[in-house]
């Protein structure tokens, strides 16, 4: 069973945060401190959907037609325009995702989604992949000193790069008064991560929003990417028992990067008391500190706002199911979907 797949890293997980309880209530939620608005809830609810929409993007996905149609979210985004899709193979280290055009009376905007894996207890076991050198777009301060970066993550965004940068460059170019956003689900996040830096370092000024992102890089690059993004810009969301966020671990040389907003009830739909912003790069009261469940962390990294990661109607059973259900449908704990 794949699940065993899991262990070893969330052994080590569990290892550095060793004081943690096994489990912590959820049923009461404890962000009384760094509430999120309203608002704020809204766009990332909003911003789950998109990414979810990158699922339809893929090798075995039924995928994305003009103007903006899918098996998904696509028909709540009636303002959207598809301007491009990508797929650039099916290993673990290789990307899909799509371009689109957000039009007026929307808020204008360029949205690059990517897509994460279907297989979590792959990705998780992927992250062990060595560290490379972090060589940043040249430009005024590019300077990097002494950053690495996740092989695999880097050879993600070295596939996809070529594609994607002359698409958004003519699509700035054309839309001018149209601001960049960037999208990611798990492994897409630590793709959008380095998407990021590089249309940072064009001029783009990309707004960043990931959901279980993955570590990146060492503690130099996650300071590089403090100095060039706010935690208005950069808005990395976080779930409680999603094992994602905390690997590759610090004694394999990561480290996760400031922006964290962490959301602490473990079943959607999640409400606005759930939501907290968090201190620093690793703050202990957020994921750093959050106990994880072997059986629980396959929902628990799909489970941001919506379920992700099933490219179905949002009515659909597989948008819905929790442990339980699958029990009664005797299903057991893993599902089809994410092997």
């Amino acid at each position: 069973m794949r699940l065993l797949g899991l262990v070893p890293l969330l052994a080590s997980a569990l290892a550095s945060a060793a004081t943690v309880p096994l489990q912590q209530p959820l049923s009461t939620p404890t962000n009384t401190t760094n509430p999120i608005s309203p608002k704020l809830f809204a766009e990332l609810s909003e911003l789950s959907r998109l990414v979810d929409i990158s699922y339809c993007v893929g090798t075995l996905s039924p995928g994305i037609t003009a103007p903006f149609t899918c098996l998904s979210y696509c028909s709540e985004f009636p303002t959207f325009a598809l301007a491009q899709t990508w797929n650039t193979g099916f290993a673990l280290s290789d990307s899909c995702g799509y371009v689109a055009l957000d039009h007026a009376p929307a808020d204008p905007r360029i949205v690059v989604a990517f897509r994460g894996t279907y297989s979590i207890t792959n990705a998780l076991v992927d992250l062990t992949a060595a560290h490379r050198a972090y060589l940043p777009y040249p430009g005024p301060g590019a300077e990097c000193k002494n950053c690495t970066v996740h092989a695999g993550f880097a050879a993600s965004w070295a596939q996809t790069r070529d594609i994607v940068l002359p698409v958004v460059a003519d699509l700035i170019a054309r839309h001018p008064g149209y601001r960049v956003e960037l999208v990611g689900h798990s492994l897409g996040g630590a793709v959008a991560a380095l998407a990021a830096l590089d249309f940072a370092a064009r001029g783009w000024a990309p707004t960043v929003t990931t959901f279980g992102q993955p570590k990146v890089g060492n503690a130099a690059l996650a300071e590089y990417v403090n100095a060039r993004f706010t935690p208005e810009t950069y808005r990395r969301v976080t779930h409680v028992e999603d094992p994602v966020p905390l690997v590759p671990t610090a004694a394999m040389g990561y480290s996760q990067h400031a922006g964290e907003i962490y959301v602490d009830r473990e079943d959607v739909p999640f409400e606005v008391a759930d939501v907290k912003r968090c201190e620093g790069n690793e703050d202990p009261e957020c994921a750093a500190g959050s106990a994880v469940n072997v059986l629980h962390s396959i929902m628990a990294h799909r489970d941001y706002f919506h379920r992700i990661g099933v490219c179905l109607p949002p009515d659909s059973f597989l948008h819905k199911w929790d442990a339980g259900e699958l029990k009664k449908r005797g299903m057991g704990v893993e599902s089809p979907m994410l092997e």
